[in-house]
This record gives C-alpha cells, sequence and structure tokens, in this order.
C-alpha cells in the first residue's frame, strides 16, 4: 500500500503530507459504500429494484427469489453471506447501505439482529394475519417464515425405543460417552438451551446443560450432519440434530448417505410435555431500506401459499402458514409431532444467558 502512494505521489508530482493521505483513506472507505451500492442496485429508491442481505444459503431459495420477480417485475439484487460477516456489513454501512430485507436462520440470530437496530417496524395486515404470533414480534421488526424442530436422533442398534423420550434424558449418566453435540456456543444449541431456560429456569437449565458435557463421547465438533455421521459410525449412540439435515440425508441421491438414516432413528423429544423445541428463518426490512415499500412486498410474497410451499417442499423447512401446502416426502417419513408453542422471542431473550452456562459448564 505504500509503495503505491508514492507511486502515485511520484506521478502527479504532488507532494502529500501523512495528514492528506489519511483524509483520502476515509474518502476511499466511504465510497466504498457507493461502489457496493452500485453493483446491488443504488442507495436512493429505485421502483423495479430489491436488495436483499440473504443469510441463507440453500440453492432452492433461487425459485422464490425468481417468482417474487416474474409476479412483480421486482428485481432482486442479493448478497449472501455469514450471518456475522451480514450484520458487521449492515453496521458499517450505516444510513447508506443499500440492504432493504435482511434474511437470516435461526429466532436468536434475528433477536440478535433486532437489538443491533437492524429492523424497521412495519405494518402489515397480511403478515400479521398469516404468520403465528409465536413466530414474529408483535411490533412487527422480524417475522419467521419456515420452522424447523430440533430432535434427538439415536442409534437403533444401542437405543431401545422409548429409551431416550425427552431432552432431560441426555443428561442421564446412563449414557455417559454416548452423546455427540457440535459446539455448544453454536445458535442451534443455544437457542436449545435458552428453550429449557425459559420452561425450567436457570438453575435446571445449566444442571442439564452440565449433564449431558459429562455425558459426552467426544468433543463438540462440526455441524448436524457431522453428528449423524458419528452415530451411524459407532462414535456414539445419541446426537442432536436440525430435521431438514436429516431429511437431507433422507433424500440424498447418494446411497451411502441414505444408508446413514437407515441406521438411525428419530425421536420426537418432549411428546408427552412441551413438545419438540421448534426455530425459525426469517427477516425484517431494514431500517435505512432505500426500497421499503418493495421490501415489505417480497415480505408478504415470502408468506403466501406459493413461497411456503417452496421452504417445505424445497429445502425441507415446515412453512408457518396454515394453509400451505406441503409435499415431502422426507419430512412425513418422519411422522406427526407435537411443537412447544413458545413464542420465538424467549429464544433470543435468554440467549446471553445460554451462554454464560455452556461457558461455565465447559461446553465448548
Amino acid at each position: 500500500m505504500r509503495t503505491s502512494f508514492i507511486s502515485t505521489r511520484h506521478s502527479l508530482g504532488a507532494q502529500i503530507s501523512m495528514k492528506s493521505i489519511r483524509q483520502a483513506l476515509q474518502t476511499i472507505a466511504a465510497l466504498s459504500v457507493v461502489v457496493f451500492a452500485c453493483a446491488t442496485g443504488h442507495v436512493s429508491a429505485q421502483s423495479g429494484v430489491l436488495n436483499l442481505y440473504s443469510a441463507r444459503h440453500y440453492s432452492t431459495d433461487e425459485a422464490l427469489y425468481t417468482n417474487f420477480t416474474k409476479a412483480t417485475g421486482i428485481k432482486i439484487n442479493r448478497i449472501e453471506a455469514g450471518e456475522d460477516a451480514l450484520l458487521q456489513r449492515l453496521k458499517a454501512e450505516g444510513a447508506n447501505s443499500p440492504a432493504d430485507v435482511f434474511l437470516t436462520v435461526d429466532a436468536g440470530r434475528l433477536w440478535i439482529a433486532e437489538q443491533e437496530g437492524v429492523f424497521a417496524p412495519i405494518q402489515s395486515t397480511v403478515l400479521n394475519e398469516r404468520i403465528p404470533e409465536s413466530f414474529r414480534l408483535a411490533s412487527g421488526t422480524w417475522y419467521g417464515f419456515s420452522s424447523r424442530a430440533r430432535v434427538i436422533v439415536v442409534d437403533r442398534s444401542q437405543v431401545k425405543d422409548g429409551e431416550v423420550s425427552t431432552y432431560e434424558d441426555l443428561a442421564n449418566p446412563k449414557w455417559k460417552g454416548q452423546i455427540c453435540t457440535r459446539s455448544g456456543s453454536h445458535v442451534y444449541m443455544l437457542s436449545l438451551l435458552s428453550s429449557i431456560i425459559e420452561h425450567a429456569g436457570a438453575e435446571k437449565a445449566e444442571a442439564w446443560a452440565k449433564g449431558v458435557v459429562a455425558n459426552l463421547g467426544r468433543q463438540p465438533k462440526g455441524g448436524d450432519t457431522d453428528q449423524l455421521k458419528a452415530v451411524a459410525a459407532g462414535e456414539c449412540s445419541i446426537a442432536l440434530a436440525n430435521t431438514y439435515y436429516i431429511a437431507r440425508l433422507i433424500k440424498s441421491d447418494k446411497a451411502d448417505e441414505r444408508a446413514i438414516m437407515q441406521k438411525l432413528r428419530v425421536v420426537w423429544p418432549n411428546s408427552a410435555g412441551r413438545g419438540v423445541h421448534m426455530n425459525v428463518s426469517g427477516g425484517g426490512v431494514v431500517k435505512t431500506a432505500p426500497n421499503r415499500a418493495n421490501a415489505i412486498k417480497f415480505m408478504e410474497y415470502l408468506a403466501s401459499d406459493e413461497a411456503q410451499g417452496y421452504f417445505a417442499n424445497g429445502n425441507n423447512e415446515w412453512p408457518v402458514v396454515k394453509t400451505a401446502t406441503i409435499k415431502n416426502e422426507a419430512l412425513d417419513s418422519m411422522g406427526k409431532f407435537k411443537a412447544d408453542p413458545i413464542n420465538m422471542i424467549a429464544l433470543g431473550k435468554n440467549q446471553r444467558l445460554a451462554q454464560e452456562i455452556v461457558n461455565r459448564v465447559g461446553w465448548k
């Protein structure tokens, strides 16, 4: 960087002070937002444009975007990245951000975005009527558009039917050395722990987390699919996974992946009690959205029966709108279940406490 500035200085035949260089760098940083905006749709409002920041990395979502454009004529300019990266980008861009809508996965992440002031409340009769209260904020700050369950998966040959029926069973010392999980600090695990805090209180939630850690068969690592593979390989007998990961293996065109699920059995936890832990994928309108009207149209489209069907049939998630049609044999094969009716707000509200518990019990 230093060489290029020196070279430029000599070519212009001017002496640039360090103060001038710092001012130039600040100007470049500010202009970079404008350059980015030009690449994704101008910061100023455009009647036929929607700028979408999405942490959803599912190829099946392409149909959602294509059909929205066909129905409305509104072109979607899309930036996809990790949740943290997109949040940092939104904060760095500030009032100059071209983003209209931010989509992400997990209620915990939606809560963080809301707390960071990313979203603007909106009033939409369509969204308020179609999205259940437990899957949205009453203020209209964010809405959940698809749901997933976090279930227990066991080795058919090692765990008898009915031996494990609740999340609480995972802390039973009889399963010492038999459980595999991903990092306790991952948002999927924090949301599950947050739900336990809401139902049972912090003290019992911490005792549960401590018991699970004592029963781990290996150090937490990998994602949900890695846990499923570990159980099938005999590294452990019990794991936790979101249902769409399971459905992917069931539907896989690879024989070795389908064989994994043939060794496993899905357990719907707490069916006799509060029900299985649910979570959402959702989003909201960015508070500085230059194309606010288009953003609301897009949000309302995601709540349509058509879009809701794509969530279920394309990415193995359950729609949140009751009238949506599901045609997914993999989801159907997992059977009926009772969903925990807890409001998604609790998953975000308790997240900091959940992280403190994870830290204390050493759930790395």
